[in-house]
């Protein structure tokens, strides 16, 4: 073992396995030499306590070990719970998150994207603010490149991790009308609609067969902001009787409009979330929202960003499927 404080050196670990500098840096790598070496390297290497020198590690492979993590906002727990998730399937694989939050905002969010290219991260898990922009696809042709949540219309991903919203939108309405609900509030994040975004593409489409009355509404993340639009919806001459929220996070806001004017869940207002957070199943009442399996998640979008990184092949896009939770939020309307 080395004095403390001091560096143990790569010449160290090769004197005391008994073999070259070079041997060490393939052992620990796993490539170039057999089995037993990289075994007998590695356990030295344990017992002397040795580091890989980042800086010389990334100018020896090209590579820095930084994987770039980009939310739309991060003020959306669902977000939250998935960066948390996959920085720790990263951490899993010897990589490490550099986790950036675009506020919502996409022109933030592309040269937030631009730094992480220019600070060399090897890779980019995204959830794209605006997926038509034409930039995700340029920065898809020199960056390994995962989309969450909606395909890059340009395309060039390496790899694509796509809700199926078709389906949630079909159980959440069909749930509601079912119940007895005809008017019904839907309230989505902000950002402009594409195939993949429910909010005014597989909505109309599911209200116009179900005969709804459907309104869709942008609402934010932020709980204050989600919190005034329910307000507005709750004191409207016609006020909705149900609620679907493309978040559960904006669903908050509409439990908390409620608790201020004093409206019930579900008796006045029923209402639906989107991606079932922990923090749901305990409200009063619980939240009826849809689980989009997040750790399957997580590690799906790390294993296709790694698969590019290294260069191995790997499926270039898979749909999450939503399991509807139904719970006390959700109830037939007073006058139905």
């Amino acid at each position: 073992m080395s004095p403390a404080g001091k560096r143990v050196t790569i010449r160290e670990v090769a004197d005391a396995a008994g073999v070259s500098t070079a041997a060490v840096s393939y052992a620990l790598r796993g490539v170039q030499v057999s089995v037993e070496t990289q075994e007998r390297v590695r356990q030295v290497a344990d017992e002397l306590g040795y580091e890989a020198n980042p800086i010389a590690r990334a100018l020896a492979s090209g590579r820095t070990g930084m994987v770039g993590i980009l939310g739309p906002s991060l003020q959306d727990l669902s977000q939250q719970r998935f960066v948390a998730q996959a920085g720790r399937e990263l951490l899993a694989h010897d990589h490490f998150a550099l986790i950036l939050d675009a506020g919502g905002d996409a022109a933030r969010q592309r040269m937030l994207a631009a730094q992480l290219r220019d600070q060399q991260v090897d890779g980019l898990i995204v959830s794209p603010v605006d997926p038509a922009d034409e930039f995700w696809s340029e920065l898809a042709e020199s960056l390994a490149v995962v989309s969450i949540g909606d395909a890059l219309t340009g395309g060039g991903a390496a790899g694509e991790v796509l809700f199926d919203n078709r389906t949630g939108v079909r159980c959440a309405l069909e749930h509601l009308h079912a119940l007895g609900h005809a008017r019904i509030a839907v309230l989505c994040p902000p950002g402009p609609p594409t195939t993949d975004r429910p909010a005014e593409v597989f909505v109309a489409a599911e209200a116009d067969r179900l005969g709804l009355d459907v309104t869709v509404l942008s609402a934010l993340y932020e709980l204050g902001e989600a919190t005034d639009l329910a307000r507005s919806l709750l004191r409207a001459d016609r006020p909705p009787t149900a609620a679907f929220c493309f978040s559960d996070s904006i669903a908050y806001g509409v439990y908390a409009a409620c608790a201020e004017l004093g409206a019930s869940i579900p008796d006045q207002l029923s209402v639906i979330g989107y991606d079932d957070h922990p923090v749901s199943a305990l409200l009063s009442p619980a939240l009826t929202s849809f689980d989009w399996e997040y750790e399957q998640l997580a590690g799906t979008a790390v294993a296709m960003v790694l698969a590019a990184i290294h260069g191995r092949r790997s499926r270039r896009r898979v749909l999450i499927e939503p399991t509807l939770r139904v719970r006390g939020s959700t109830a037939r309307p007073a006058d139905g």
